[in-house]
C-alpha cells in the first residue's frame, strides 16, 4: 500500500478487504494525472482501474514511481491486464438480473464493495460501482469472453439495452461527475475541482501524496477557481462556452453541459471565480452570440442511488 499511497490521494491502508474507493493520481504540483478506484483485495493484491484514455501516461508513471520504490528496497510489482474489458451494467434492475447469473448473494456486495465471481460460468471481478450515479456493478472479464457475458446479460432480461458513452455521459453530469480531459487535468488540483473529499484526512494530516503542499496551500487559500453547477435557462450549455456575471464581464468557463434527460433542464457544471460558488448565484453563460440566464446549483443535480449498507 506504500508504494500505491505514493501515486494517489487515497488511505489506501485504511480500505476494508474487498472494498475500494475513487481516488486521484496526482504530479507533485497538485495537479490531477488521472481519476481511478482503488480496491484492497483479500487475494494478495491492491487492484487499480484507471481510464483507458489515459493508460499510456497513467501506467509510464505508475512504472517511473515502482522502479524506484524497488530501488529503495521494497518488494513490489505490477501486473497489468491488457486481456480484461470492463462491462458496466447500471440501473435499479442491476441487482436481480445479474443475480440469476451468479451464487453469491448479490445483496451482501455493498457499494464499492468488489468480489471475485463466476457470473454465467465466466471468472470476473464484478465491483458494486459505476459512473452514472445509479447502483450496478462493473464487470471485469476476460476480453475472449466479453460478447458472450452481454449476450448472456442481454438473454437473462429485455429490461437490458445496449448503451454507450452518450448515454453515460448524461448520467454522469446529471451525477455532478467529472470526466476525465474536460473537468478535470493536469492543470486542476482537488481543490479547484471540489474533490478534497477523496484527500483522506490522514494523507492532509501527514502531506505524504504528490503536491501534497500545494494542494494543502490552496484549500487553505480558499482562493481562485471552484468547479460548480449551472442550469441554464432556454439553451444548453456546451465546453469552453464562456460564464459570465450579470455585468457581461468573463468569469469561467462550462467545461460540460447537455440537456438532462430526468430532469428536461439544460445544465452544465464549469470553473467560475471564487466569488461566484454560492448557491443560487445569478450568472449567464454566452452560447455562441447570444447570452442566456444560469444559476448556480449545487450537485448532483440527480439525487445518487448507490446500494450503501446501513448501519
Amino acid at each position: 500500500s506504500d508504494t500505491l499511497e505514493s501515486l494517489i490521494v487515497a488511505d489506501v491502508a485504511g480500505l476494508a478487504d474487498n472494498t475500494g474507493t475513487l481516488s486521484l493520481l496526482t504530479t507533485d504540483q497538485g495537479g490531477i494525472i488521472d481519476d481511478c478506484i482503488v480496491h484492497r483485495t483479500t487475494d494478495g493484491y491492491l487492484n487499480l482501474v484507471c481510464n483507458a484514455g489515459c493508460a499510456d501516461k497513467d501506467l509510464a508513471h505508475i512504472m517511473a514511481r515502482l522502479e524506484a520504490a524497488k530501488s529503495s528496497g521494497m518488494d513490489v510489482d505490477v501486473e497489468i491486464k491488457p486481456n480484461h474489458s470492463l462491462i458496466a451494467v447500471q440501473g435499479p434492475k442491476t441487482e436481480g438480473v445479474l443475480q440469476g447469473g451468479v451464487r453469491d448473494d448479490l445483496s451482501k456486495l455493498f457499494f464499492n464493495h468488489t468480489a471475485l465471481v463466476d457470473v454465467w460460468g465466466i471468472p470476473c471481478r464484478v465491483t458494486r460501482c459505476g459512473y452514472t450515479g445509479e447502483d450496478g456493478v462493473e464487470i471485469s472479464v476476460p476480453t475472449d469472453r466479453t460478447v458472450e457475458l452481454v449476450e448472456k446479460l442481454m438473454a437473462a432480461s429485455d429490461d437490458v439495452k445496449l448503451a454507450g458513452l452518450g448515454a453515460r455521459d448524461s448520467l454522469r453530469l446529471e451525477a455532478g461527475l467529472c470526466l476525465y480531459g474536460n473537468d478535470i487535468d493536469e492543470t486542476t488540483t482537488p481543490v479547484e475541482g471540489t474533490l478534497m473529499w477523496t484527500v483522506a484526512k490522514r494523507r492532509r494530516a501527514a502531506r505524504d501524496f504528490p503536491g501534497a503542499d500545494e494542494v494543502m496551500r490552496r484549500f487553505k487559500a480558499k482562493e481562485g477557481r471552484r468547479r460548480v453547477g449551472l442550469v441554464v435557462e432556454k439553451a444548453p450549455a456546451r465546453p469552453h462556452y464562456p460564464i459570465l456575471n450579470l455585468d457581461g464581464e468573463v468569469v469561467g468557463e462550462v467545461t460540460s453541459g447537455s440537456p438532462s434527460p430526468c430532469t428536461g433542464q439544460n445544465i452544465a457544471m464549469g470553473y467560475v471565480d471564487i466569488g461566484y460558488i454560492k448557491n443560487g448565484t445569478p450568472l449567464q453563460v454566452q452560447v455562441r452570440k447570444k447570452v442566456f440566464p444560469a444559476t448556480k446549483v449545487a450537485m448532483p443535480f440527480v439525487p445518487t442511488q448507490y446500494y450503501v449498507e446501513r448501519k
